[in-house]
């Protein structure tokens, strides 16, 4: 096994190049170094040898010296391969699982791939030809990135990089590193990685499962060297095959033999197990082969008593602990057991490095209990296998569920889904609970910035919603498992360890699809063939546990212990100067989590954290990540690649708004069809205002600024003008406004909501917050007689009734707009109170404001106005001009309904605008 980086079309240049992506490769194997870099084909790679270690090195060529290898990883079926070969007329100089991948190429080409069972990444240059063709694993174990010239000329051929790691592709120093922001968007979004072959890097791609890239003089060029995925499709649409207790003992030896195939080692083996189903499946096995037969040489790697490592939590609440012992009791004599502790302290001590070897965002912090259990096996084992994949496989998690449902249904086997539904009454009760559960989500977009929501805002992410085997094939190819992967392999490299997955296997996924749905669930239990193949084999307390936890991190827990830290990361200079990030929404938030932190989960934190941190790492100086979190950068081991300067802060900034002009995508004038006027429209931009601020004070200062350096021509002399103020500050002023995690919804605000329709301008009661403050405002039964109403409206075309039954205060209820400034992004309000009340006051303050004398004498008075994208509506003024003609002046929203921060407005009445 190998890290592996190569080049192509770099002329006098490729080795120098070849050889500093070599030495970026994170892993250091039991060889040593291990540095080989092929000086002729531009291919290197660092050892770490697994079997046949004494003569598999690497880069190999072929005794005729035309096809040269370099190759990450094992391909376990290698000795029938090699008999085939054999037969065929092929003579092997080694024992190794390289040299039969190398005469499998020469004999069948790309053809060949599909032959091998394993997980690979590997790269064979042909002499003869020029080519470099490179290819990945039928599941994409085995991870392999690529960055192409865009730049490149065609009559010169492609300029390519390609490598393990991603980091060996930086090292080259023959592009600029950047962040890809659409990976970035979709990642913060909908909580997606490594889904398709964009990395988070721009410009550099992954090679997705089952493909070959074939480098060659005249281009690139990316195919499928396989059908796995249709051929389980076709496999599922055939006659199942009855589910009975053969099926199982034939499920059993199946997965055995998977288990077997991954001890071929010249080196220690041990497990990772987590407690739950799957890793302790794989754990009893061996250690029942070991106790039935000690003397079986296919698991001589193992030992006389199999090495096993635990992450556990002590007193945490997804501590694994007990389950890891029940499996340590019946096999006393079998296993020894390592148990490792991480806690939150370690967890920031090695932040900076964890960060930087996964790469790219991942999703939780989950993965850093793996991180530490490999730094401990290495110091016992060197290969370790663990459960990863049977989630996909097998329907490991509860929406797992609900798609069996649907498809139930869809296919009217109602007798089926009645039993399943009875079966999974507990998971349907937790899903109600956690739709009902009171607490108010607050979508991402509230905390990002604008422009860069408004970019990304046609993404998608879809999921198979009614087919089970379709959706464990989306999981297992893309959406799920390949993060999985990911992470485990970057952990296992950075401590120079071969991490293997039993479970992922092209042969058993076949047999599994084969069957009949109710192998995978029934009556209300996942992993049915896997449960009932371990009977006698694990203990009950495992192969009948009903919650799934895994191997995980208590992050709720360490999250509240180190909320100091995490909050000084979102504080910090770095974190609001990113395009990415609206900082004081995401600093407001996090604090009433350190306040309330049982009214919020983690992970969309560890997001916004995550993509810093990274940010840190990658792109700006190398030393910031480590320096916020407490670390050295020396106590790393491995230089960080050579980082891109990060724009300062200041390049970011946002340029304030002229008081004299319109904001972007309005016009300054605006022709009324209420009185035929023109009337300027002439937006402020105020700082953030807060509950308890002096709103009559506010306004006076704020038209002292406007009019201190007051050019003529903006308010005519004499032309008479309005003070224009949003209602929303002025409630928010008064207290009459909340953060949305504040107010907790009642169970008929929860379900009266979800019959609102939302618009884009607003979402007025289709929230449980705002539909709560409504409830407050004006009673449950005005409500409820308010929707009926509504409803009876509906039937006869008559809209409206809704509001003229609840009054206009609820109408005026505002909730929170993703695309608003903080905090009306996180926030739902009332209408303020006594608003005549409070334009009057205004309006002797701006009277006795420090302004010319001619501006103060054409000066009319105050006007709260409600006002969106879809419609105007005066709740307060001091003033005798209608209603309706002033509302009519805001027929475009000049206001803005984004993040303008434009909250006040100098409306000129220029006069009849045939006579301008």
């Amino acid at each position: 096994m190998c890290g592996i980086a190569g080049t192509y079309g770099f002329g006098a240049d490729t080795e120098g190049i070849a050889r500093r992506m070599s030495s970026a490769l994170a892993h250091r194997g039991p060889d040593g170094e291990g540095l080989f870099v092929d000086d002729r084909t531009g291919l290197a790679h660092r050892r770490l040898a697994i079997i046949d270690r004494e003569h598999g090195a690497q880069p190999m060529t072929t005794a005729d010296g035309r096809y040269t290898i370099i190759y990450n990883g094992e391909t376990y079926n290698y000795l029938d391969l090699r008999e085939e070969l054999e037969q065929l007329g092929h003579t092997f100089r080694t024992d190794s699982d390289t040299e039969v991948l190398l005469e499998a190429h020469a004999e069948w080409g790309t053809a060949a791939y599909d032959r091998f069972n394993g997980m690979f990444a590997f790269a064979i240059h042909d002499a003869h030809t020029g080519t470099v063709t490179v290819a990945r694993d039928h599941f994409g174990i085995k991870p392999l990135y690529y960055w192409s010239d865009p730049t490149a000329d065609a009559a010169d051929g492609p300029r390519v990089v390609f490598g393990s790691e991603i980091r060996s592709l930086l090292a080259a120093r023959v592009f600029e590193a950047a962040p890809d922001d659409r990976a970035v968007y979709r990642y913060l979004k909908f909580r997606v990685q490594d889904d398709d072959s964009q990395t988070f890097f721009a410009g550099v791609n992954r090679l997705m499962a089952g493909e070959v890239l074939e480098i060659r003089a005249d281009g690139t060029e990316i195919t499928s060297f396989t059908r796995l995925k249709d051929e389980l499709r076709e496999i599922a649409a055939r006659p199942s095959r009855p589910y009975d207790e053969q099926v199982v003992d034939e499920y059993r030896e199946r997965f055995q033999e998977s288990v077997r195939l991954r001890l071929q080692s010249e080196v220690p083996v041990g497990t990772s197990l987590s407690g739950g189903l799957d890793s302790s499946a794989v754990a009893a096995l061996i250690a029942r082969q070991l106790r039935e037969q000690p003397d079986d040489e296919r698991y001589s790697a193992v030992g006389t008593r199999q090495n096993t490592f635990s992450a556990v939590f002590p007193n945490s609440s997804n501590d694994e602990e007990r389950y890891v012992d029940a499996l340590l009791e019946d096999y006393q004599g079998q296993i020894t057991s390592h148990k490792i502790t991480p806690q939150p302290d370690s967890f920031l001590e090695d932040m900076h490095d964890f960060v930087r070897t996964q790469e790219e965002p991942i999703i939780s912090t989950g993965p850093y209990a793996q991180y530490a259990v490999m730094r401990e096996a290495s110091q016992h084992v060197t290969v370790l296998l663990d459960g990863q994949g049977a989630d996909e496989m097998m329907a490991g998690y509860n929406p797992y569920f609900y798609v069996y449902l649907r498809q139930l249904r869809r296919q009217k086997r109602f007798k089926e889904l009645a039993s399943e539904i009875v079966g999974s009454r507990d998971i349907l009760r937790k899903l109600a609970r956690t739709k009902f559960s009171g607490r108010t989500t607050v979508p991402i977009e509230a905390l990002l910035n604008s422009g860069f929501v408004a970019e990304h805002h046609d993404e998608k992410v879809t999921s198979v919603q009614d087919d089970l085997k379709e959706r464990l094939l989306e999981d297992t190819f893309r959406s799920s498992l390949p993060s999985l992967l990911r992470y485990e392999d970057k952990n296992t490299m950075r401590f120079s360890i071969e991490g293997r997955v039993p479970f992922v296997d092209k042969e058993l996924l076949k047999f599994l699809f084969s069957l009949d749905e109710s192998a995978i669930i029934h009556d209300g239990w996942n992993k049915r063939i896997l449960r009932e193949s371990m009977d006698g084999i694990l203990p009950d307390m495992i192969s009948k546990r009903r919650n799934k936890i895994g191997f995980t991190t208590p992050e709720g827990e360490w999250f509240r212990s180190i909320a100091p830290q995490l909050r000084e990361i979102f504080a910090s200079q770095t974190f609001a100067s990113r395009p990415y990030f609206d900082a004081a929404s995401v600093l407001a938030l996090f604090d009433d989590y350190i306040a309330h932190p049982e009214n919020y989960g983690t992970l969309m934190f560890w997001r916004l954290l995550n993509v810093e941190l990274w940010m840190r790492t990658f792109f700006d100086d190398a030393d910031g990540a480590v320096r916020a979190l407490g670390g050295s950068a020396e106590a790393e081991g491995a230089p960080a690649p050579t980082p891109a300067a990060a724009p300062a802060p200041e390049a970011d900034a946002e340029e304030p708004k002229s008081d004299y002009v319109a904001n972007p995508g309005k016009q300054l004038d605006h022709v009324s069809d209420a009185d035929g006027h023109s009337w300027r429209r002439l937006p402020l931009q105020t700082e953030l205002v807060a509950r308890g601020d002096d709103i009559e004070t506010l306004a006076r200062e704020r038209v002292e600024r406007f009019a201190a350096a007051l050019p003529a021509e903006a308010v005519p002399a004499g032309m008479p003008w309005y003070f224009v103020i949003s209602e929303k500050i002025i409630a928010i002023s008064q207290g009459r406004s909340w953060f949305t995690w504040e107010v907790k919804p009642r169970r008929s605000a929860k379900v009266l909501s979800r019959f609102v329709s939302r618009t884009p301008a607003g979402i007025g009661l289709g929230d449980p917050t705002t539909m709560e403050l409504a409830i407050r405002e004006v009673g449950l039964p005005r409500v409820l007689a308010a929707s009926a109403a509504g409803a009876a409206g509906k039937v006869v075309g008559r809209k409206g009734l809704f509001y003229e039954v609840v009054g206009a205060n609820v109408r005026a209820i505002d909730g929170p707009t993703p695309y608003s400034a903080f905090p009306s992004n996180v926030s739902a309000k009332l209408p303020p109170k006594d608003p005549d009340a409070v334009s009057a006051r205004i309006s002797a303050a701006i009277r006795g404001a420090d302004i010319p004398a001619a501006l103060r004498e054409s000066f009319v008075g105050t006007v709260v106005m409600d006002a969106n994208d879809i419609g105007r509506n005066i709740l307060g003024s001091d003033v005798a001009t209608s209603h309706e003609h002033l509302e009519a002046t805001f027929a475009d929203n000049p206001l803005g309904q984004g993040r303008q921060r434009t909250p006040m407005a100098i409306l000129v009445d220029l006069g009849i605008a045939s006579q301008r």
